[in-house]
Parts: C-alpha cells; sequence; structure tokens
C-alpha cells in the first residue's frame, strides 16, 4: 500500500501567511482603535471636556502620581488595549503626561485590556453564569488599581 506523502509547506510560505496575517491584523483590528481613541482625546480636548474629566478624576489618580485624566486610560483599557495606548500617546503628545507617569499606567493598561470585547467574544458565548461574570470582570480592574500601587512605588 503506498502512503500519501504530505508536503511540508515551506518557511517562506509560512513567513509570508503570518506577515499577510499580521497585517490584517494590524490594520483591521488595532489601527482603527488607535486612530478612534486618538480622534476621541483630541475632540475632548478641544470642548474642553478633558478638563472636567480630569477635575473629577483629580483625588483618586494622584494617589497614584498621575493626572486625573488619565483615568481616560483605564475606561479605554477596559474596551481596548489599542485604544489606551492611542490615548496614552494623546496624552504623551499634548504634553498630559510624561514618560514617568506613562511606565506608571502602562502594565494597567494590559492587565485590563479589552475586557468588554472578552465579555462578549469569549465569556457569554461559553455559558459562564452571570454572577461567575461579574467577579471575572471586577478582578482585573483590581489587579490594575493594585498595579497602579506598585508601579507607582518603584518608579
Amino acid at each position: 500500500m503506498t502512503e500519501l506523502s504530505t508536503q511540508k509547506p515551506l518557511i517562506t510560505e509560512v513567513f509570508i501567511d503570518g506577515a499577510r496575517r499580521g497585517w490584517d491584523l494590524a490594520t483591521k483590528s488595532m489601527l482603527p482603535n488607535l486612530v478612534m481613541a486618538f480622534v476621541l482625546i483630541k475632540v475632548l480636548t478641544v470642548s474642553g471636556l478633558l478638563n472636567y474629566i480630569g477635575m473629577a478624576f483629580e483625588p483618586i489618580m494622584s494617589i497614584f502620581g498621575l493626572p486625573g485624566e488619565s483615568a481616560m486610560i483605564l475606561v479605554s483599557a477596559w474596551m481596548s488595549s489599542g485604544g489606551a495606548i492611542g490615548v496614552l500617546l494623546a496624552f504623551l503628545s499634548d504634553g498630559v503626561m510624561n514618560g514617568e507617569q506613562a511606565a506608571i499606567i502602562l502594565p494597567s493598561i494590559f492587565i485590563m485590556g479589552g475586557q468588554l470585547q472578552y465579555m462578549g467574544r469569549c465569556l457569554g458565548v461559553i455559558g459562564i453564569k452571570d454572577h461567575m461574570l461579574y467577579v471575572i470582570m471586577l478582578i482585573p480592574i483590581v489587579l490594575a488599581f493594585a498595579t497602579l500601587a506598585v508601579m507607582s512605588v518603584l518608579i
């Protein structure tokens, strides 16, 4: 009996396929989030609403050595990591935050990163009970604030 031989793809084909998938991910998923967040922050800045948001969250965020406006980064991170990075970049370019403050908040972005998307895409689909869903969503938020505390001490 003869066995069917399966040929392995060439390494160049694997590389090109991976590059194509990476390009699609970057242009169809990450880039729109970055642009949307950057534009949203510019609109809030021009309209003056960002100042009010900053004043409202200043008492909480100042505990970690951050400006009140940085709460927008955490809200954005809850929805999308890419969006939160866009907000952070907008704040860095406008002088709202500096590099030290960015280093404090960066780990929290990735701990909270995209929870809202995960809730809809993963947790709802696999049938997590409602009471557990709240716990699963709360844990990264608590960890993100703990990370802010640790990073503000370390930096």
